[in-house]
């Protein structure tokens, strides 16, 4: 009986298999005579650097007739000498050939055609505009062909990446080595990436420079980075400023803020929109222990790891780090990262980062005027407040370190974010800090009376704080675009003492803030409803 049924079971599936056969064979096309609608008639591939490959965009087909087709022809007008790449629904295979046959497209039905490129602009036709590339996807009818535009924009660039030796199927690609932990010996790491030539170290606006791998500098050089320069990171990459170099980026005020063709920017290699506030693309600018007067203004640092990483030099007799004017938007761990370190800023902005905006760990000496540090991260949990400053260091053997050293003063300055506690001071050492907080505002509401008998955060405590503003709102433009400039609401217009003012006379847009000063990198603005 079981058997019996098996058979039956058996033959009943047989007969399925052939009834579904004998009607996909009853499925008739005909080779297609009316026009095809498409999605769009031009698609716009976005800027691209030579010979790096985009992403993918696509264009939807649509048979709108009630009659199965075939579409005899679908090519590029270049065919293979095209620098576009062609795929269709994803099924076709052609061997490259930019050239499809014989699509069949069921009645009131569609297909994509998924484009890429990859273009050399040095073979780009005189023709044309030098940096524009554009061809034609072709739809060949009976009796008709149809053309859907394609235009992408390239730019040339300065390259700078590490030497690659083929092994097997693999490459091997350089890597670097440096003294990491002082010894004076150079310690063998797998950081890809090289040290930068002589003739490397001063880059100018001509062109972008584009980074593959850590591009590192010397003990005993400066890089020098000259102002409307545009540093693009590959995904971990980044600088590597070591022991006894020097970093100086200092670009100028734009008067026309959209263009800001004075201003440094370092961001990720992808030019797409979707890419423009996408956190942690590339790594980080390290600046090494050992690494000296190191300085950045008029600079935009986004779409980082961590924007500024700076370890050691908090007994140098200046500053390890100065930084005047700068922007850190969209780093998915910390904006700033010192450790043991020195760091004079003003008007410096950070928002938007997965832990701390500004984090100055294990003592150190930590100097802000005018600045604005946020943080209104929202793609996940963050454990750390907008700013946190610390005297200590727990290895990975839970074992503690203190550093005696730990001063910090912040003047004129804005605190906030979208978490309750956005300012924090953790002293695990025995000696005296020097911590001074004055004419600021700070976002600290401790609901749970977590903070309640801690010292370091008795904003009463005229010995640490003064005029501190706790929690008023500082009406940010747009603060989950980066917009940190205040408006004519901000309940911090008039707070800032002018004697801090004037130390940093001019606010980020150049506006003289030295009467009747506000806190934070903005004078407020007036904007209308």
């Amino acid at each position: 009986m079981t058997g019996l049924k098996f058979i039956l079971k058996l033959s009943s599936i047989l007969f399925m298999v052939f009834i579904w056969n004998s009607c996909e064979n009853d499925i008739e096309f005909t080779p297609n005579q009316n026009p095809l609608e498409f999605s769009k008639d031009t698609v716009f591939l976005d800027t691209v650097f030579t010979n790096i490959g985009s992403s993918t965009y696509s264009l939807k087909v649509y048979n709108n007739s009630n009659n199965n087709i075939v579409i005899p022809e679908i090519k590029l007008h270049n065919t293979n000498e095209s620098f576009f790449r062609i795929n269709i629904d994803g099924i076709y295979e052609n061997d490259g050939q930019n050239t499809y046959e014989n699509i069949e497209l069921l009645a009131n039905d569609s297909l994509y055609v998924f484009i890429e490129t990859t273009i050399d602009i040095n073979q780009i036709s005189t023709e044309q505009n030098s940096f524009i590339y554009e061809d034609k996807l072709q739809f060949i009818n009976v009796n008709n062909t149809q053309n859907v535009h394609l235009v992408s924009l390239v730019k040339d660039a300065v390259f700078i990446f590490p030497n690659r030796e083929l092994s097997g199927q693999d490459y091997i690609y350089e890597t670097l080595s440096f003294d990491i932990d002082g010894d004076g010996i150079a310690d063998e790491t797998n950081i890809r990436g090289r040290f930068l030539d002589q003739d490397e170290l001063v880059f100018n606006n001509d062109k972008p420079y584009v980074i593959y791998g850590y591009a590192a500098v010397s003990s005993g050089d400066e890089l020098l980075i000259e102002k409307g320069s545009r540093i693009y990171f590959h995904s971990n990459s980044g600088f590597i400023i070591t022991s006894g170099a020097s970093l100086k980026a200092n670009g100028e005020f734009s008067e026309n803020q959209n263009e800001l063709e004075n201003e440094i920017i370092f961001e990720g290699d992808r030019l797409e929109p979707f890419f423009e506030n996408i956190p942690g693309q590339w790594g980080t600018i390290w600046l090494m222990d050992g690494s000296v007067d190191n300085e950045l203004s008029f600079c935009t640092i986004k779409n980082s790891t961590v924007g500024l990483y700076s370890s050691g030099g908090d007994t140098n007799s200046t500053y390890k780090l100065k930084l005047n004017n700068v922007k850190i938007f969209n780093s998915s761990n910390f904006g700033i990262l010192g450790i043991s370190t020195s760091i004079k800023a003003e008007n410096l902005v950070i928002n938007n980062s997965g832990q701390s905006s500004f984090a100055g760990t294990y003592g150190g000496k930590y100097n802000l005027n005018h600045s604005t540090i946020s943080n209104y991260w929202n793609s996940g949990i963050r454990q750390f407040p907008s700013l946190l400053v610390n005297d200590f260091y727990v290895d990975s053997n839970q074992n503690e370190y203190t550093n005696n050293l730990f001063e910090v003063n912040i003047t004129n300055s804005i605190i906030y974010g979208n978490q309750n506690i956005e300012f924090l001071v953790e002293k695990m050492g025995s000696d005296e800090m020097e911590l001074n907080v004055a004419n600021s505002l700070i976002k600290f509401n401790d609901y749970n009376n977590y903070f309640e008998n801690d010292i370091n955060l008795d904003f009463s405590n005229q010995n640490y704080y003064e005029e501190i503003y706790q929690n008023l709102d500082p009406s940010f433009i747009n603060e989950y675009h980066n917009d940190l400039r205040i408006n004519q609401f901000s309940e911090v217009i008039g707070l800032g003492k002018e004697e801090f003012a004037l130390e940093t006379p001019l606010d980020m847009l150049n506006i003289d803030r030295t009467l009747d000063p506000d806190i934070g990198a903005y004078q407020h603005i007036t904007v209308q409803d």
